[in-house]
Formats: C-alpha cells, sequence, structure tokens
C-alpha cells in the first residue's frame, strides 16, 4: 500500500487553512487552533516548509508563516518532496537517500523509473487548491433525492 505520512496530510490541512486567508501572516498556536494539528507539529511543519520554498516566516511582533505563492501554484508533489523525500515506490530512483544492494544485477533496473515518474506526474498534476474544496460550514446543494417526497431528512432520503 501506498501510503502517505502524517506529517504530509497535515502540511495539506495546515496550508489549506493558510490559503483560505490570502495575505493573512497566521502564528503557528492560531494555525494549530483552526486545524485542531497540535502546536509542535505544526511549528515542525514551518520549519520544514519554509526551507522547501512552500511557506514564508515573518520576524517580529505580527510575526507569523504565509504560503509564498497561491494554492493553485503549488502542487501536492511538492509538499510531499518537501516532507518525505522524493516520491518513488523503490529505492531505485534518482534522488532516493537509499540504496538497492542488489541494483547492478536487477532485472527490473530502470524500469519502475516508469512507474515512479507516472505517480510524480499525477501528484504535480494536483494543486492544494483542487485538494482544498467548499469549506465544512458551506450548505451543500440539493440533491436528487432532496425532490422525492415529503421533505429532506435523512430518514425520508434512506427510505427511498
Amino acid at each position: 500500500m501506498i501510503r502517505l505520512s502524517k506529517l504530509t496530510d497535515y502540511a495539506i490541512v495546515v496550508m489549506s487553512e493558510m490559503a483560505r486567508h490570502v495575505g493573512t501572516v497566521h502564528t503557528v498556536s492560531h494555525l494549530a487552533e483552526r486545524t485542531g494539528v497540535p502546536s509542535p507539529t505544526v511549528a515542525k511543519l514551518m520549519k520544514t516548509l519554509t526551507p522547501a520554498g512552500l511557506t514564508t516566516s515573518h520576524r517580529g511582533a505580527a510575526g507569523g508563516y504565509a504560503l509564498s505563492r497561491t494554492a493553485d501554484a503549488i502542487s501536492i508533489a511538492e509538499i510531499i518532496t518537501a516532507l518525505d523525500g522524493p516520491i518513488a515506490l523503490t529505492a531505485c530512483v534518482e534522488g532516493a537517500d537509499s540504496q538497492c544492494g542488489v541494483q547492478r544485477l536487477c532485472p527490473m533496473r530502470g524500469g519502475w523509473e516508469k512507474v515512479n515518474s507516472a505517480i510524480r506526474g499525477a501528484l504535480e498534476q494536483v494543486t492544494l487548491a483542487d485538494m482544498m474544496g467548499p469549506p465544512v460550514w458551506a450548505e451543500a446543494p440539493p440533491g436528487p433525492l432532496d425532490k422525492i417526497g415529503a421533505g429532506p431528512g435523512p430518514a425520508r432520503r434512506a427510505a427511498v
């Protein structure tokens, strides 16, 4: 199973919150309060995302962090790479920290790079804005089942 780290998941949550308030400098405590991600984790994220060029830090009494670009200009691949390293299914990929012990003899040598490139390319096409979706407090538009029967209640929908 391919799975992202919790830190990457938290980064997307925190950065989405930052993107909802463009032009605002956010403190770690404010981001923690708004997202439910613990303050130490938010601080750790900012210390990793800032050198990666995804956020900028602002010093001083009114300091904090802001996104370095708009949400539609930040790819999910950039976030994953900043926190988890190169996007790859196997260790035999350019930029990986570890090397495979049988790489010279492996009949698959180079073959996995096609898969890794496809995954990386797909993740580069998905932006932070794509992941944000509507705010949780937004009212959902009426669905087709709302027009059936006496009302839109959940018990009525289940009966249909």
